[in-house]
């Protein structure tokens, strides 16, 4: 069997977007979007933050990528002029003692990531309206937007032949041995193609996706790339896709000129859950709050409602950013929006690693990108880079 593509890669998030643009130089690539446009999920339902790297395990999938991604980005942000600022960000504690700020040096230390201690007389010199007993200050941390970045990495996929289509939904796949039949629904009707290598980076659906891909394997062959320790040692797996938790996180804006000039954070959330209620700005000042972790059944998380965010919520929010900025406005709040993350970590666990899984034959194999969120956006360039090195080396 002849293949139409070489890979075709489902999903035009900005993973799927950066895959195509890494892939399309060496290989013919076929992108296929179930939504009217790219990004439209949780590629655009986050805080467009490029983040430094600090908070994630030792070794983890998440910190190399975050680090190379961070790196990568800021690169590509300035050689194709897409707008960005690397603004900073201040990780605010309620003690001078916390034992995060000491964990957060440590790695910082470790991985040479600028990183200083701040008392509360210079925090108060940052941002005077911020209330903590110490800081820990982050001068990498940016903000992009993601929407350029997005075009941007179509344009360039586009420009080396990669094809994308959108309004198209995989129904089934069938592998031969060498080579995939993908049975895809368009506007124009159902409709079938053969490629060598699927890349299953369909978010929100990966892990459903990558159950339909594996009733149409014929072989338990199977191989999953979820970082241990580090980029030497991979985790051996069978072909059962991970539990899917789908967690909302909401957005409130804020009505009024920004008192800060620097995102503000608050420690962690035990487990990294989250990264608590932060302040965001956007590249036009406007200041925003969120998200908050909120699991999702899965009837849920597929409902047209899924994005939908209660005013019930606004006194939670405020609740929460009155410990670092007690003087807010609570009017001042307005809903925003709502994005939801791929989680493979129960509530109450330590959030999983990203997952990169193998099934199907070395000669014709299917790859699932499953977990994909924080530090997703950051590190989609780094993830389209280590997605190129397992083709080559399997």
């Amino acid at each position: 069997m002849t293949p139409d593509f070489d890979i075709c890669i489902i999903g035009a998030g900005v993973i799927g977007l950066a895959l195509a643009r890494q892939l399309s130089r060496r290989y013919s690539v076929l992108i296929l979007e179930q939504a009217d446009l790219i990004g439209s999920e949780t590629s655009s339902r986050n805080s467009e933050v490029i983040h430094a790297g600090l908070y994630y395990p030792p070794g983890s999938l998440k910190e190399t990528l975050c680090l190379r991604g961070r790196a990568l980005t800021y690169q590509f942000c300035q050689q194709f002029d897409i707008p960005h600022q690397k603004i900073g960000k201040l990780i605010v504690s309620p003690t001078n003692d916390h034992p995060e700020l000491q964990r957060l040096e440590h790695t910082a230390q470790r991985l040479a990531i600028p990183l200083q201690r701040l008392d509360r007389h210079q925090l108060h010199q940052m941002e005077p309206d911020v209330t903590a007993a110490a800081a820990l200050w982050s001068p990498e941390t940016g903000i992009i937007d993601s929407h350029r970045f997005m075009q941007a990495l179509q344009h360039q996929a586009e420009q080396a032949g990669a094809l994308l289509v959108c309004r198209s939904q995989m129904t089934s796949a069938h592998n031969h041995g060498d080579a995939w039949t993908v049975t895809i629904n368009t506007s124009d009707g159902p409709t079938t193609i053969h490629c060598q290598t699927l890349i299953n980076a369909a978010g929100l659906e990966a892990v459903a996706l990558m159950a339909t891909i594996d009733a149409g394997t014929n072989t338990a062959d199977t191989n999953s790339d979820a970082r241990l320790h580090n980029g030497s040692q991979t985790a051996e797996r069978n072909n059962t896709p991970p539990v899917l938790f789908p967690a909302r996180g909401h957005y409130f804006s804020y009505q009024g000129k920004s008192p800060f000039r620097h995102l503000v954070y608050p420690l962690p959330e035990p487990g990294l859950a989250g990264l608590g209620v932060h302040a965001t700005l956007d590249l036009a000042g406007q200041l925003r709050f969120g998200p908050d972790v909120e699991y999702l059944d899965p009837q849920a998380a597929s409902s047209p409602e899924r994005y939908h965010v209660s005013e019930h919520l606004r006194r939670p929010f405020a609740a929460a950013i009155r410990r670092y900025w007690p003087a807010l406005d609570e009017n001042q709040l307005q809903a925003a929006y709502a994005g939801i993350r791929p989680k493979l970590s129960a509530p109450g666990n330590t959030a999983a690693d990203f997952v990169f899984q193998r099934s199907g034959p070395a000669t014709s194999p299917a790859w699932h990108l499953l977990g994909i969120e924080s530090p997703g956006l950051t590190s989609a360039l780094a993830i389209a880079e280590h997605v190129e090195q397992l083709l080559e080396t399997r």
